[in-house]
């Protein structure tokens, strides 16, 4: 189970928005819980470094961009915790493609965007044997501001 909170969704479904007809891409920061699931408290966007002519239907994080988002995580006393990216005009379900370049422990959170605008969301996380990916549940968490 990951929890989102609702500015984490809306951060995550406006970047898909922003980079469509692009996938976009980026790491999630929060805590892990054990059997209580993850909470993820922030995004931490990067530049899809796929070569542009493939953006429209593969993302890359960059090492650079990775150890940038531990280093992120590492200064708000959290941890990454997986990553999200876009799929464009295609289902929130992952791809071959997503689970060859997956890896075990991470949340895999996907936005579809179907026509420019931001529609399903879901997270997913890859078996041990990294034969298929599981279904994870989302809880949808508002945050008290006041």
């Amino acid at each position: 189970m990951i929890s989102l909170s609702s500015d984490v969704i809306s951060a995550i479904t406006s970047e898909g928005e922003r980079a469509y007809p692009n996938e976009c891409c980026g790491a999630l920061l929060g805590t892990d819980c054990g059997e209580r699931g993850r909470g993820a408290a922030y995004i931490f966007p990067v530049k899809n470094g796929r070569e542009l002519e493939e953006q429209y239907h593969r993302f890359e994080i960059l090492p650079e961009d990775y150890m940038a988002s531990e280093r992120e995580a590492d200064r708000l006393g959290l941890d990454v915790i997986g990553f999200y990216h876009s799929h464009p005009d295609h289902a929130a379900c992952p791809s071959d493609y997503d689970r060859e370049h997956a890896v075990p422990w991470y949340s895999y959170v996907i936005v579809a965007v179907v026509c420019g605008r931001a529609d399903d969301i879901t997270s997913w996380t890859l078996a041990p044997d990294r034969s298929m990916f599981e279904a994870e549940q989302i809880v949808r968490q508002d945050v008290d501001r006041t």
